[in-house]
């Protein structure tokens, strides 16, 4: 038996506009362009809620793996995100759980997901969030929502992905997983839509970083220099990812989300957007600087960061007094 939410084809699905735009970041975070792209195939504007993206910090040794606040997406949405806890095989959760119209987002392997093709696929075993909207179990085939599209998988990768065939192996620990309820209530649409979408900001402004995060960001990275040139390229991609990716992809759709209240007839947000785009390209330069730093064992030029802690205050000062004063 076929269980399925949204009847969608891969080959024709339209991505939104967030995945098809030209952009420094293509990707954002498996967690993140999942939600996009789920909420886009509902019909629901997924710029609406990007307000978080706005409050990321540096944690010590990474900046915020900035997610969809599910808070934020039941007000917006009507959407109550729950976790869901695996007491059965996880095939009999989703059959259940897409029934009952529900969509499932669950951390995957992404050795056995054939839209990595070229990164892991059959290369890495590296854990990735997918939103699951269809099954078949006899026929061994899964549609899912993962990076920037909608994918379909079928037999070996299916049962691989599932852990059908063979032994389970008792080290690999059930994934976790959420499922999506739509309340009764309509999601909010036109200006409602965008009156809740200012109240977050609001919110999310008022409890931005205390302390200016791209100073404390600039601290670690000298230190975190004087090891990491001499480590091999594998090291090189897992501290870009946790870092200057992570800022900068953030702060890249933070730009989408002032040029989308623009559109909603917002002004006075150039300044604002001119400078989290800034930061966005300034942490891909700054990537590819750390590449050739690494390559050729030589420092790197830390002045570029005190731009970027130029820049926050700029547009977190300016944001402020605009929508919080």
């Amino acid at each position: 038996m076929i269980h399925q939410i949204l009847k969608l084809d891969p080959q024709t699905y339209q991505r939104h506009s967030l995945h098809v735009q030209e952009r420094d970041w293509a990707e954002t975070n498996c967690y993140v362009d999942v939600w996009i792209e789920l909420l886009h195939a509902w019909g629901l504007e997924p710029i609406a809620a990007l307000p978080f993206t706005l409050g990321i910090d540096f944690e010590g040794d990474q900046w915020t793996f900035f997610k969809y606040q599910l808070e934020d997406i039941y007000e917006l949405y009507s959407l109550d995100v729950q976790e869901l806890a695996i007491w059965r095989p996880l095939t009999c959760h989703v059959e259940e759980q897409l029934s009952l119209g529900r969509p499932l987002l669950v951390e995957l392997d992404s050795f056995y997901l054939p839209d990595t093709a070229g990164s892991a696929y059959q290369m890495e075993h590296v854990k990735t969030t997918v939103a699951i909207v269809e099954i078949d179990v006899e026929n061994e085939r899964l549609g899912y929502f993962h990076g920037q599209g909608y994918y379909h998988l079928h037999g070996d990768d299916f049962a691989n992905v599932f852990q059908l065939r063979g032994e389970k192996n008792p080290a690999i620990l059930p994934p976790y997983c959420e499922i999506v309820k739509r309340r009764s209530a309509a999601p909010l649409q036109g200006a409602e839509l965008l009156n809740a979408s200012l109240s977050l900001l609001k919110r999310h402004l008022s409890r931005l970083p205390e302390q200016n995060p791209f100073t404390k960001f600039r601290a670690r990275f000298e230190s975190d220099l004087t090891w990491l040139v001499n480590e091999p390229l594998a090291m090189f991609h897992q501290y870009s990812f946790a870092t200057l990716r992570q800022f900068g992809a953030c702060y890249e759709i933070a730009g989408r989300y002032l040029q989308w209240l623009q559109s909603q007839g917002i002004d006075d947000l150039e300044t604002p957007l001119t400078s989290v785009l800034w930061l966005a390209n300034s942490a891909k330069t700054m990537q590819f600087q750390l590449a050739r730093a690494m390559a050729r064992k030589k420092p790197i030029d830390l002045a570029p960061i005190d731009q970027m802690a130029a820049h926050w205050e700029t547009a977190t000062d300016h944001l402020k007094a605009k929508f919080l004063s």
